[in-house]
């Protein structure tokens, strides 16, 4: 296996920076506007991206919550490996409310799929929007795009985007990881 840094910590900050001007661009003072992290890995970006918006740009008591997917999935069924359930925190109705909703990586598309379905327990956004810290624009299977997005990625199948956080990992970092045949 091979491994290449797409990202490093200061790149990651620099987008995350960029990311969070974005969103005060398009939504102001955030009255109206939500941000859900889709369970589990987008969970840690949306979390950096709301301490940004208070810390860092003074936008005051922005919404946050996240979305666990796991039985909205179209695959739920399909695994040999039972799926594992993260837990949903949304205290908050989302009617008629702008939605953001954030992950880490955009591949196929259908966990988002799947996020569009699950949201609708929580009442009737009027507006949902898209932000990834990594498009793999190559890979999708349904017709969906980021609004708002870090980078892209031009990956192919055997290739794997992994984003580590520094609450997790030790470190805020993207890494490219390929699977190397061997030809004998």
């Amino acid at each position: 296996m091979s491994q290449k840094i797409l990202l490093t910590s200061k790149e990651v900050n620099i987008i995350l920076h960029r990311l969070a001007c974005q969103l005060i661009e398009k939504h102001l003072d955030f009255t109206n506007t939500i941000l859900i992290g889709i369970q589990p890995r987008g969970k840690y970006l949306a979390e950096r991206i709301k301490a940004l918006l208070e810390d860092e740009y003074q936008v005051k008591d922005v919404a946050l919550g996240f979305l666990d997917i796991t039985f909205f999935r179209d695959d739920f069924r399909r695994n040999e490996k039972p799926l594992e359930a993260n837990k949903t925190q949304i205290d908050f109705l989302v009617e008629d409310k702008k939605v953001v909703f954030i992950d880490d990586v955009l591949y196929t598309g259908r966990s988002i799929r799947s996020a569009l379905t699950a949201i609708q327990s929580f009442g009737r956004p009027s507006e949902i929007e898209l932000l990834v810290l990594i498009d793999r624009r190559f890979s999708r299977h349904l017709p969906i795009q980021p609004d708002y997005r870090g980078r892209q990625v031009d990956a192919i199948n055997n290739e794997r985007v992994i984003v580590n956080w520094k609450q997790n990992e030790g470190a805020d970092e993207v890494l490219l990881v390929s699977k190397t045949t061997t030809n004998n």
